[in-house]
C-alpha cells in the first residue's frame, strides 16, 4: 500500500528576509506596475535570512501581505500579470515554510491554480503546475492535501492526455501529477489511475524507432521522459504484487529506450531499469 501519511503535521513559520516597504494593492494598479512588484519579489535573495537582526514578526506580516496580493493577482485579466503572480508565489513557496498561511488559503489557491491550468496558455499552465507541486509539498500529507489533489488531479490528467496542449504544459503537468500523487494520496485506486495515465504517455516512446517522423518524436521526448520519471516515482510506493505486474510488463521493453537518440530518455530509462531490478531482487534474489 502507499506509504503511511502523517496527519496534522506541525510546521514552524520561518522568518523572512529584510523588511520591505509594502505598498497596498488596488484594482487600479496598472499591469506594468504589477509586473514590477512581481519581478522584484521573485528574487530568491528576498527570502534569505542573512544580514542584521530584524523584527521577524513584522517581516512575516510584510511577506504575508504581499503574498495575499499575489494570490489576488492570479485572477487578473492580464495573462502576463497572472503568470508573474504565479511565479512570485512559486518563489516564496520554494524558499520558506508557510504552512499556516497556506492552510488558511488552500482552497483559494487551489481554485486559482485550477483556473490557470484550464484557461491559461502554455507558460501560465507551466507556472500553475509548478505552484501546485509546491502547494502539496508545503501542505504535506493529510486530509486537506487529499482534497486539493481531488480537485487538481483530474485537471492535470486532462492536460497530460490532451494532444492539442503544448508539450511544455503537458510535461509540467505530468511531473506535477507524479509528485502530488506521491505526497498526497492514500487511495490505492487513485495511485493506479495516475500511474495508468502516465503509462499511456511514456509507452509511446517504445515505438519511437518505428516512427517515420523523427522531428515529431524528438519533440515529444521531453514529455515521455517526464511521464516515465513520474511513473517511476510512484512505482516506489506500490504494493509488491502491483510492482511484479509492472516488472513483467515493462522490463523487456525498457532496454529499447537505452539506444534512443535523446540523452535524457536514455538516462531516465536506465534509472527506471535499475529500480525495477532492485525491486525484483526483493522478491527473487
Amino acid at each position: 500500500m502507499p506509504k503511511p501519511k502523517k496527519r496534522g503535521s506541525n510546521h514552524q513559520r520561518g522568518a523572512g528576509g529584510q523588511p520591505r516597504n509594502v505598498q497596498p494593492f488596488s484594482d487600479e494598479d496598472a499591469s506594468i506596475e504589477t509586473m514590477s512588484h512581481c519581478s522584484g519579489f521573485s528574487d530568491p535573495a528576498s527570502f534569505t535570512e542573512d544580514g542584521p537582526e530584524v523584527d521577524e514578526e513584522a517581516t512575516q506580516e510584510d511577506l504575508e501581505y504581499k503574498l495575499k496580493g499575489f494570490i489576488d493577482l492570479t485572477l487578473d485579466k492580464s495573462a502576463k500579470t497572472r503568470q508573474a503572480a504565479l511565479e512570485s508565489l512559486k518563489s516564496a513557496f520554494s524558499s520558506k515554510i508557510l504552512y499556516e498561511f497556506i492552510m488558511e488559503r488552500r482552497m483559494t489557491l487551489t481554485d486559482s491554480i485550477e483556473r490557470c491550468i484550464k484557461k491559461g496558455k502554455s507558460d501560465e499552465q507551466c507556472a500553475a503546475a509548478g505552484l501546485a507541486c509546491l502547494l502539496c509539498v508545503q501542505m504535506g500529507s493529510g486530509i486537506e492535501s487529499e482534497e486539493i489533489f481531488k480537485t487538481l488531479g483530474p485537471v492535470l490528467k486532462k492536460i497530460v492526455c490532451d494532444g492539442t496542449a503544448s508539450i511544455q504544459a503537458r510535461q509540467a503537468c505530468a511531473t506535477c501529477l507524479g509528485i502530488c500523487c506521491f505526497i498526497v494520496t492514500d487511495d490505492i485506486t487513485e495511485l493506479y489511475s495516475t500511474m495508468e495515465c502516465l503509462e499511456n504517455i511514456f509507452t509511446k516512446a517504445y515505438q519511437r524507432d518505428r516512427d517515420t517522423n523523427g522531428v515529431s518524436s524528438a519533440h515529444n521526448a521531453v514529455l515521455h521522459v517526464s511521464a516515465l520519471l513520474a511513473w517511476t516515482l510512484l512505482l516506489t510506493i506500490c504494493p509488491m504484487n502491483e510492482v511484479k505486474k509492472k516488472i513483467e510488463m515493462h522490463l523487456h521493453k525498457l532496454p529499447s529506450l537505452l539506444s534512443c537518440d535523446d540523452l535524457n530518455m536514455r538516462i531516465a530509462a536506465g534509472e527506471t531499469l535499475a529500480l525495477l531490478f532492485e525491486l525484483a531482487r526483493e522478491t527473487d534474489a
